[in-house]
């Protein structure tokens, strides 16, 4: 009796903490991410899919470090970075962060733009009226109803897994690829390479995680809950990303076509190929993506900045207890949607560049994480085992020695 209260007590604390891990790490699968595992799937068919498996151990060691900082400590990793480490450095840290992420807003504008085209919606209806949605969605709602409607969201990531099951993949193949690396020293492959662990582990994801971790009020008391959330999350993003590889790998690479203009070029591209069904799918699927993350990484880049900077900021306050939180907020929307709308704007490469630069900055967000997660001080019987440690180390060692190489190329 006493065990199975137990694990009532676990499922019911686990429903209740439900929503930052699982939201942030399927919020990843964006209108970027979505076009670089297309354009990796339709350029290189099933060979990249042997970087899920260890970019999972990455996903997972980096988000559980995250939550785990914010249970124990209370404070957003930003907040901790500029208590830690100062002001300045903390100030160069958040304006190359708010760079990259305004990339990534536009990224997801775009992708909004390209979806709902293929139905024939002009992006000068598309992009305002979802810039207007998802800006009341924050500005009007509170941390508990804005985590519904995230939640909601995640649902249809599903779109993604059904099309590539229509899409008929040679499974042999995608189950070898798997297990049987392959690398290429050229530099499309390794900017590729960069671009699929930029798109999987974003640097955004650990500061916006934290800051969901510490406004839900997950404590040290609900940590071991939180955790499983967090690589539940990490998994199902994960499965979604191996089915957009596998989808376009078994129809544009097959077909040999191997190039897409952007994301919703991958839809049209399926239609004759594997049908009209997993083409509206992936479209539907792109287009909800774009949406959930043009809220997100706006929301994301508030909190950081904020936190960062000293302001007040939270989904729960006011906008006259958060202003500077909030006009950021806006600013990044209308911006971000505001280029988009500009002719001449070169979509494709601020999409698939955005995913580059993400894989760029995230070693040097990775090494505050590692200082502050390995901080006795901070977190007591909390801190790092060797384990994280090591998975962690070996990611900003082997991103750093792809950049190397990558300039290596550019300039022989």
């Amino acid at each position: 009796m006493n065990f199975l209260k137990r694990w009532k007590t676990h499922i019911v604390i686990f429903f209740a903490v439900i929503g930052p891990g699982f939201i942030t790490a399927n919020v990843d699968n964006d209108a970027g991410g979505i076009y670089t595992y297309s354009l990796a799937g339709a350029r290189y068919g099933y060979t990249l899919l042997w970087t899920l498996i260890p970019i999972t151990f990455v996903l997972i060691v980096a988000q559980e470090m995250s939550a785990r900082l914010g249970a124990v400590t209370g404070k957003g990793l930003a907040d901790l970075i500029r208590e830690e480490f100062g002001f300045r450095i903390t100030f160069l840290l958040m304006l190359v962060l708010t760079v990259a992420n305004l990339a990534n807003v536009m990224a997801e504008f775009a992708g909004v733009a390209s979806s709902l085209a293929i139905f024939g919606i002009s992006k000068y209806i598309s992009v305002p009226v979802v810039a207007f949605f998802v800006w009341l969605l924050v500005v009007r709602g509170t941390y508990k109803s804005v985590e519904k409607v995230f939640l909601f969201a995640c649902s249809f990531y599903v779109c993604y897994i059904i099309s590539g099951v229509l899409a008929k993949p040679d499974w042999s193949a995608a189950a070898q690829a798997v297990v049987r690396p392959t690398i290429h020293m050229e530099t499309g492959y390794l900017i590729m390479l960069v671009g699929m662990i930029g798109a999987t582990v974003a640097p955004w994801m650990q500061f916006y995680l934290q800051s969901a971790i510490v406004e839900k009020g997950v404590g040290q008391k609900q940590y071991a809950e939180s955790r499983v959330e967090v690589i539940v999350g990490c998994l199902v993003m994960v499965v979604v990303t191996f089915f957009i590889i596998v989808s376009c790998a078994a129809t544009i690479h097959t077909s040999g076509r191997q190039d897409i203009v952007d994301a919703a070029d991958a839809a049209i591209a399926l239609r004759p190929l594997a049908g009209d069904y997993a083409s509206l799918l992936f479209a539907f699927g792109l287009f909800n993506a774009s949406v959930f993350a043009a809220t997100i990484l706006p929301l994301a880049t508030a909190y950081t900045v904020c936190e960062g900077l000293g302001f007040e900021a939270g989904v729960n306050k006011k906008f006259r207890e958060a202003p500077v939180f909030y006009w950021l907020y806006t600013l990044l929307i209308v911006v971000g949607g505001g280029l988009i709308l500009i002719p001449g704007i070169p979509l494709i490469l601020v999409s698939y560049l955005s995913q580059v630069a993400n894989g760029f900055l995230l070693p040097f967000v990775l090494v505050f994480l590692l200082l502050l997660v390995n901080r006795v001080d901070l977190m007591g019987e909390f801190k790092n085992s060797r384990g994280y440690n090591l998975i962690a180390g070996t990611t900003v060692a082997v991103l750093i020695v792809l950049t190397l190489l990558l300039l290596g190329l550019e300039i022989f």
